[in-house]
């Protein structure tokens, strides 16, 4: 038999992928993928990095299943009404493919997810709908220099956007000042959430789901491969005119999005356990004498304070939770003033406070400014419960 021959083996799962030259399904099943958003989009995605045999998935929504999910939703069934659709889509996913980890996780990306899980994974896939969440994952991939591919579907037309961190333009590059507005009315005058605004509902067919989320996927794929793939270029779909046209943005030198951690120090750590009394005690050698703060990545409503009668509320909540209905005093039913911070000093008299109160998300990244030094903490002792298959 000549030494070049290629025997097909039919007990191999992947046998038909392995034909492809430059396949190496090793390095998929070594894979780790996040994808924020488990509906329309999220739903094909999930399901073609399953099929592929990504080694490990993980899918963060917050949402549960509606009746009008089903129409658009290759994972969820009728019976799933109600549940959630990061647990249902993960086991639809163990069910497709029994050889890979997923790992359901059922909340807000804007709040629940650290940097952690970010920096950990190989490629980010966001399958979301409204841009204060695409700007909150573009900033946190930008951190930890972790690849992503953003797509948008509306009604029969879509958009692949890929971005390559630190070098390419980025999603906030491409922002515009309407952009900006839309995030913006999304919060009232003292800067509290509106309810209203937060539930826009778009129209869009299946057959554009299938489309943009195997572009999404295929784009992974070569990522993972270590295919070039040009960044920060959107590829826009005419689903009436069937046309594709791409587009580059231009670099924003500076775009506030271009902000990279430095390799963070591990502390064995959790955000539900450990004080900022605690952190700050721990990571005094790096930073020696004088006052230190942990920078807040998420605004921290302390209390919301009405300053016609005098009631004061605590709070203590990130900004992007707190909704405008909870900034109504309940005494004389005025608009009460939110007291937000951006950072926690040492001599606070929040360092008694869990890391998790204060807005830090488990798994996170800690940025800690001294005197003359800044320096960036994981916490690393929420990896496994983080990052494990029984999450959510």
């Amino acid at each position: 038999m000549p030494d070049d021959t290629f025997i097909i083996d039919d007990d191999d799962r992947y046998s038909r992928f392995r034909l492809i030259h430059w396949w190496d399904q090793d390095r998929l099943s070594r894979a780790k993928i996040l994808v924020v958003g488990a509906g329309a989009l999220g739903n094909e995605v999930l399901k073609n990095l399953a099929l592929l045999g990504v080694g490990h998935i993980l899918v963060v929504d917050f949402d549960k299943i509606e009746k009008s999910n089903l129409t658009r939703s290759v994972l969820f069934r009728s019976r799933d009404r109600g549940r959630t659709k990061a647990e249902v889509a993960a086991e639809a996913l163990r069910d497709l493919n029994p050889h890979i980890r997923v790992t359901a996780i059922h909340g807000n990306v804007l709040t629940d997810i650290g940097l952690g899980v970010f920096r950990d994974v190989n490629v980010v896939i966001g399958c979301l709908d409204n841009r204060e969440s695409r700007l909150w994952v573009n900033r946190s991939c930008w951190k930890v220099t972790t690849p992503w591919i953003d797509g948008g579907i509306e009604v029969i037309n879509g958009v692949v956007k890929v971005f390559t961190p630190p070098d390419s333009a980025c999603y906030e590059c491409g922002m515009t000042e309407n952009d900006y507005r839309l995030i913006n009315l999304r919060y009232s005058c003292p800067l509290l959430r509106q309810e209203d605004l937060q539930s826009g509902k778009v129209p869009t067919a299946p057959t554009i789901s299938s489309m943009i989320g195997g572009l999404q996927t295929q784009e992974a794929l070569k990522l993972v491969h270590a295919i070039k793939v040009p960044g920060g270029e959107a590829l826009v779909y005419n689903g009436v005119a069937n046309q594709f046209y791409r587009t580059r943005y231009q670099h924003r030198d500076d775009c506030l999005s271009h902000e990279t951690y430095p390799e963070p120090v591990e502390l064995p750590f959790r955000a539900g356990t450990h004080t900022a009394s605690e952190l700050f005690a721990a990571v005094r050698e790096h930073f020696g004498e004088g006052r230190l703060q942990i920078v807040l990545d998420r605004d921290l409503v302390v209390s919301v304070n009405c300053d016609q009668c005098g009631t004061n509320r605590r709070v203590m909540k990130p900004l992007a939770l707190v909704a405008m209905s909870q900034g109504m005093c309940p005494e004389c039913n005025e608009m009460a003033r939110p007291e937000i911070v951006h950072s926690i000093e040492s001599d606070s008299d929040l360092v008694g406070q869990k890391l998790g109160d204060l807005g830090i998300a488990p798994y996170d990244i800690v940025r800690v400014a001294g005197c003359h030094k800044e320096q960036t903490f994981l916490l690393g002792g929420d990896r496994d419960a983080v990052m494990s298959e029984g999450n959510g």
